[in-house]
C-alpha cells in the first residue's frame, strides 16, 4: 500500500501480460484539503480465501495529471469521458 510520488519509464525487462485477472475498486479520499484517487486490486477468482484486497496505490492531483500524459502516450487518441 502507498502513496506514488512519480513515474519514470521502466526498462526492467521485457514486460508482457500478466496471466491473472483482478477486479479493481477505485475511490476519492480527501484529506486535509486535497484529493486522492486510491485503486485497490483484489486478490484473483482462483484464490481459495475470501476476496479480499490485495494491493492499493494512491495518487494526488499532480500525479494524477502525469498519468494522464502517460496514458496520452500509450493509447493515443483516447478521448476520456466524463460523469457528470
Amino acid at each position: 500500500m502507498a502513496v506514488i510520488v512519480s513515474f519514470f519509464p521502466s526498462k526492467d525487462g521485457k514486460g508482457g501480460i500478466h496471466r491473472t485477472e483482478v477486479d479493481c475498486g477505485w475511490q476519492v479520499i480527501d484529506h486535509h484539503g486535497g484529493s486522492y484517487l486510491q485503486l485497490s486490486t483484489y486478490g484473483s477468482d482462483q484464490r481459495k480465501s475470501e476476496k479480499k484486497v490485495s494491493q492499493t496505490i494512491q495518487i494526488d492531483r499532480a500525479q494524477a495529471a502525469e498519468l494522464l500524459n502517460i496514458i496520452g502516450r500509450a493509447f493515443p487518441g483516447l478521448q476520456a469521458a466524463r460523469a457528470e
